[in-house]
């Protein structure tokens, strides 16, 4: 069955999208679905180490979200920097892209400017900075760059990062790691259920809207990822592996050869999975509730299928599971 944009689309009550994490992180619901009987049990996610395979091997996106939301004059202006080229040459998204016209040099505060140099046909600005980006004058206009549908609060910018992030790059978490703790990581150690890390620095790719209703048509953007020696080592010689998030699946899925081999390697992924597409090396997934029309419920549909990626969201909706970055979880067997 070939499938179009509108196939992905659906309702979702708006009190349902979880505008701060459970606490502790552990705590949030967890729907776990098997697919070899398409049984679905409601429980919570400190509870995972029950449903996981004891031979599996966790692979985890360790990205780090970068501060890369810039905001200026009480949010009137906006630089959301998408690629650094040099120490204060920039690519951002603008906001109000008006005010940022080509040739112009936007004051941004009393001491700061930024002189537009580019501007594509996205609307992306190539921008020069009066300073460099790490300068202390910025510092206190860097914000987390938490998605649109989750007011801006600080306090939270912690919540916004897994417990064991390491390599700054991302511009959005990688939200199915939000659920860990070190608690949780060490409990599933001593039962057998290693870990291992991966690295992709998440873009906006991964959350740009589909606007083609053809899915072949979506131009999906690429992300940087890397995978070390020692995780290659510890993945060739697993039997099982549960990806922990759409990020992790698609270094898997983009590294794998089709004997599931794997070696050291660190380039662009691009790789763009609906349903249909045959998994390599992912055997279970952890994730969270996504965004209707969203490339990442696409892949989720992809390993689930289609049929019952629809049944799962209406029962989650109809139980009240929270939605989204700061939401609650999914386990697919």
């Amino acid at each position: 069955m070939k499938f179009t944009l509108s196939d992905f689309d659906y309702d979702l009550p708006e009190n349902l999208i979880a505008q701060s994490p459970a606490h502790p992180r552990d705590h949030a619901r967890l729907l776990v679905y098997d697919r070899k009987d398409g049984s679905v049990t409601d429980d919570y996610f400190y509870n995972l180490d029950t449903y996981l395979p004891k031979n599996t091997r966790l692979v985890v996106n360790n990205s780090k979200v970068e501060k890369c939301r810039l905001l200026f004059d009480d949010g009137k202006k906006e630089l959301f920097v998408t690629s650094v080229r040099n120490n204060n040459t920039i690519e951002a998204l603008v906001r109000p892209g008006k005010k940022f016209k080509l040739g112009k040099e936007v004051e941004l505060t009393e001491t700061v400017s930024a002189k537009v140099t580019h501007i594509a046909e996205d609307g992306l600005r190539t921008l020069i900075l009066s300073c460099d980006l790490d300068s202390p004058k910025l510092t206190p206009y860097k914000y987390t760059p938490f998605p649109p549908y989750i007011e801006q609060d600080e306090s939270l910018a912690d919540e916004y990062q897994t417990v064991y992030a390491k390599d700054l790059g991302s511009k959005a978490a990688p939200t199915a790691g939000l659920h860990f703790t070190d608690v949780l990581l060490e409990k599933l150690d001593e039962t057998g259920v290693k870990k291992s890390e991966v690295t992709l620095h998440v873009g906006l790719g991964t959350f740009a809207p589909v606007k083609t209703e053809n899915l072949e048509d979506h131009d999906m953007h690429s992300e940087w990822y890397q995978l070390g020696q020692q995780t290659c080592d510890e993945l060739n010689s697993s039997n099982h592996i549960t990806a922990v998030g759409t990020t992790s699946v698609r270094v898997l899925e983009t590294a794998a050869d089709d004997s599931r081999h794997f070696k050291p390697e660190s380039k662009e992924t691009d790789i763009f999975i609906t349903p249909g597409y045959q998994f390599k090396a992912t055997d279970a997934l952890i994730t969270n509730f996504h965004l209707p029309k969203s490339t990442l419920l696409m892949l989720v549909s992809a390993f689930m299928g289609f049929d019952e990626m629809k049944r799962l969201y209406e029962h989650a909706i109809k139980e009240k599971y929270r939605f989204y970055s700061f939401g609650d979880a999914m386990l697919i067997l």
